[in-house]
């Protein structure tokens, strides 16, 4: 077989990297797009929004959508545009710290608990079962109550509301990737149990993981905006999606966008995250990696 024969054969069945097969799916730029644009907005929101979001004027209360109000008023008002550009700020930082902290706890107990099993798989999973016997929002809700409101207590809530999946997920993956051959391999060489968590156990869950996390961001922002919704996530006057739903829902009938502007950027962003993880789950299928 001549090089060039050779070389043709390699280059057609090559690998596609995660980033082109993720490139390749519209949904999922849609949902990339999305995020980057909230995340940007929030990023730019002291140079882009038109209105100070805290600031009242009592003379132009409850305005419709106009040229000078791009998306009206509130009851105070307040320029709902500029609330929901600085709200975006405050729930993705939420969502993502909430993520974060499920990540920190819920990974490495899943890891233990699969890979040693025994008594650490009884009590961590026992754990699991106690905190799964509630649903997350009213888990979250009893954490907000014990612990009262606030930003920091709302992340912890939510937070703390997403261990459960991270455990389950990653114990499932290690009970599978204990068994290969290359695991007993590196035991029967003497490898301590430590490089084989990092090198091999924990590069392998890596991919579930990663798609759990995106799904779950979605998840967290709703949850916090449902804490804000019934007046125990952020307080006011500070903009945060949940909180400014529910104060527009006295408002439903005779003001509806009130409250439907900032429930469609709760929408708009659990949509771009669920968007962002289907694409993640189809990109990082091994099944798919010659497709």
């Amino acid at each position: 077989m001549r090089w060039w024969t050779r070389g043709s054969i390699t280059s057609e069945y090559r690998r596609p990297s995660v980033l082109r097969r993720l490139w390749r799916q519209r949904a999922a730029l849609v949902g990339v797009f999305i995020i980057a644009a909230l995340a940007l907005a929030g990023v730019l929101a002291p140079i882009i929004a038109p209105y100070n979001p805290v600031k009242q004027d009592l003379a132009h209360v409850l305005l419709p959508p106009c040229p000078t109000h791009p998306l009206g008023t509130d009851h105070l008002g307040r320029d709902i545009l500029s609330r929901i550009i600085y709200g975006a700020r405050l729930s993705l930082f939420i969502g993502f710290l909430a993520v974060g902290l499920g990540l920190a706890l819920g990974v490495p107990l899943g890891i233990v608990s699969g890979y040693y099993g025994g008594w650490a798989d009884l009590v961590v999973q026992r754990l699991v079962d106690i905190m799964l016997s509630f649903p997350s929002f009213l888990l979250a809700l009893s954490l907000v109550a014990l612990l009262g409101v606030g930003l920091t207590n709302v992340i912890l809530a939510v937070g703390v509301s997403t261990i459960p999946s991270f455990i389950r997920l990653t114990r499932g993956a290690v009970l599978v990737i204990r068994e290969q051959t290359y695991i007993e391999a590196a035991r029967a060489v003497g490898t301590g149990d430590g490089r084989i968590l990092f090198r091999h156990i924990l590069p392998n869950v890596t991919a579930p993981v990663v798609v759990q996390a995106t799904l779950s961001l979605g998840v967290a922002v709703l949850m916090a905006s449902g804490l804000g919704f019934l007046g125990l996530g952020v307080q006011p006057p500070t903009p945060e999606w949940g909180a400014m739903l529910g104060e527009g829902r006295n408002y439903i009938f005779s003001a509806p966008y009130v409250a439907t502007f900032p429930g469609l950027a709760i929408f708009l962003a659990v949509l771009g995250f669920n968007l962002v993880g289907d694409g993640l789950r189809d990109a990082l299928d091994p099944r798919l990696r010659l497709v």
